[in-house]
């Protein structure tokens, strides 16, 4: 088996060649066989995040890298020597030649804690005296350098990698002085709020649920801790915007996510890893970002900024063969249906908002839906590049919706019911020859913009491009549908709208009818 290096790898080498990768993994000319007569020993402390980085590149969990990446004591490793040594000699024999050789630049010190009595009663919820506390440090082998009335500042040996902050000190403590020692107390202190706009959100998360979940979709729930590494190369979500974890438990978990993709492409790679491929996901969730620019004293959290995201993911066959229907694949334009159901469910109206189109790191092609002033949410197609970054081998569509922006946009508008009308709808169709470069969007918005009253639906049903027509061109096959609620609509009526229209798409677009 053979593995391409990186320079971020560390090896060990002789004087010709590497001999293993320094921390993971033995080589297969420099281990111990029964032959063996003499062996050179090695002690040695590598730094856990490089150890963590190599071992999940290559996919390798040893038992020197699961030591090595949780952290060991830098300053114990000539006594491992000389006990590796020693027992090598009781089991197997042999002698020592030469002397311990140690190569230590620059001494890894204690780690310094400043330890506050009163935080201690604080946190723990009981007073406990300042000689117990004391007596528990020194069972502990933490050594009290400095007292200053209630201020301890303490040495953490250095084989507790996992103690860092006051709080490790602290949770140390309590699990010392027991857990069944610290009294239930008679008191709750609870603080209350009651947000209607907050319950409104939910029941709306609820509704949106429900209405997913009929169509054939999943819920999924990820971690809202991610990789550093999806956002070092991008612009739109830059990682100089993320939220850092200060301890974080491995660099694959050390930034806050600033978009829900990258959970779900990885819930689609799991699935299609497992033969299960054509996926319909949702996901309600945080997002977090970190903005140096808000930053304003006597503030700290004002450089943080937290939002609810809504979370579509499409991929593999929207309809699977069988004998009533032939095989379709999942596309765009289904990801855009689902879309527009969620606003219309949310009692707001897809025709009213603006879609531009856009491709940026993430998307091949997408369209960004926005009012003036606030984006509501982007749909598209998954770029390349971010499919093989998550080793997802097919074609993905992705809708993210900003929640808190469409409850803005809800509470903005009340859902009405008004009677079928009586009286019946006319349709007329349109042959338009248009720039390729005008939208069915612009072409809809001009329509509803020349009549308002009468006309009640506009759709596209066809799509030509090609021969017989001029260059640059294309045709739009555009029906329309007009409807009086209080009478019939005569030919008269209908011819004058319709001319109404026509004159609207020739002025304002240069349509012309073919």
């Amino acid at each position: 088996l053979e593995r391409t290096l990186t320079d971020k790898d560390l090896m060990i080498c002789n004087d010709k060649e590497g001999m293993c990768i320094g921390g993971v993994f033995g080589g297969l000319k420099s281990g111990v066989t029964e032959k063996t007569t003499d062996v050179f020993l090695e002690s040695a402390y590598f730094n856990p995040k490089w150890i963590r980085k190599t071992a999940r590149r290559f996919g390798l969990n040893t038992d020197s890298s699961f030591r090595f990446e949780r952290g060991v004591d830098p300053n114990d490793t000539i006594y491992v020597l000389k006990r590796a040594a020693l027992l090598i000699k009781e089991v197997a024999g042999g002698t020592f030649n030469g002397e311990i050789q140690d190569v230590y630049p620059q001494k890894i010190e204690s780690p310094v804690v400043e330890l506050s009595l009163e935080k201690v009663n604080s946190l723990i919820g009981k007073n406990i005296p300042a000689d117990t506390v004391k007596s528990i440090l020194k069972s502990l082998e933490v050594e009290i350098t400095n007292e200053n009335e209630d201020i301890l500042t303490l040495a953490i040996p250095t084989y507790r990698v996992d103690v860092t902050r006051d709080v490790d000190v602290i949770e140390d403590i309590l699990r010392i002085y027991g857990y069944n020692n610290i009294e239930i107390g008679d008191e709750v202190k609870s603080n209350l709020s009651y947000q209607t706009a907050s319950d409104s959100s939910y029941d709306m998360q609820n509704l949106i649920s429900e209405q997913l979940t009929g169509e054939g979709f999943f819920e999924i729930m990820n971690n809202s801790l991610t990789k550093e590494a999806y956002y070092t190369d991008l612009t739109v979500y830059p990682v100089s915007r993320c939220v850092y974890l200060l301890n974080p438990l491995s660099t694959d978990l050390n930034v806050m996510r600033q978009t829900l993709l990258f959970g779900g492409l990885e819930n689609i790679a799991y699935n299609r890893n497992r033969k299960n491929n054509d996926l319909k996901f949702y996901e309600f969730g945080n997002c977090y970002f970190f903005d140096a620019d808000r930053k304003e004293e006597g503030k700290p959290l004002r450089e943080y900024t937290e939002e609810f995201h809504l979370g579509i993911w499409l991929c593999g066959d929207n309809i699977n063969n069988s004998w009533a229907a032939p095989n379709e694949k999942t596309s765009v334009y289904h990801l855009k249906g689902y879309a527009e159901k969620v606003l219309y469910r949310l009692g707001l109206n897809p025709g009213q908002y603006q879609y531009e189109q856009f491709s940026n790191e993430l998307y091949d092609a997408a369209l960004n839906i926005k009012t003036r002033n606030r984006n509501l949410g982007t749909l598209g197609i998954v770029s390349k590049k971010v499919l093989k970054q998550t080793d997802v081998n097919t074609e993905v569509f992705f809708a993210e919706f900003n929640w808190d922006n469409l409850m803005k946009e809800t509470r903005k508008h009340s859902v009405t019911f008004k009677e079928i009308s009586k009286y019946p709808s006319v349709k007329r169709d349109f042959a338009l020859l248009l720039d390729k470069n005008i939208l069915f969007e612009q072409v809809e918005k001009t329509a509803y913009k020349a009549e308002k009253k009468f006309l009640k639906e506009v759709s596209l049903f066809d799509v030509y491009e090609g021969k017989n027509l001029p260059e640059g061109k294309k045709s739009y096959a555009v029906n329309f549908v007009l409807q009086d609620d209080d009478k019939t609509l005569n030919d008269k009526q209908i011819d004058a709208i319709m001319k109404k229209i026509q004159t609207s798409l020739e002025q304002e677009l240069g349509a012309q009818l073919r």
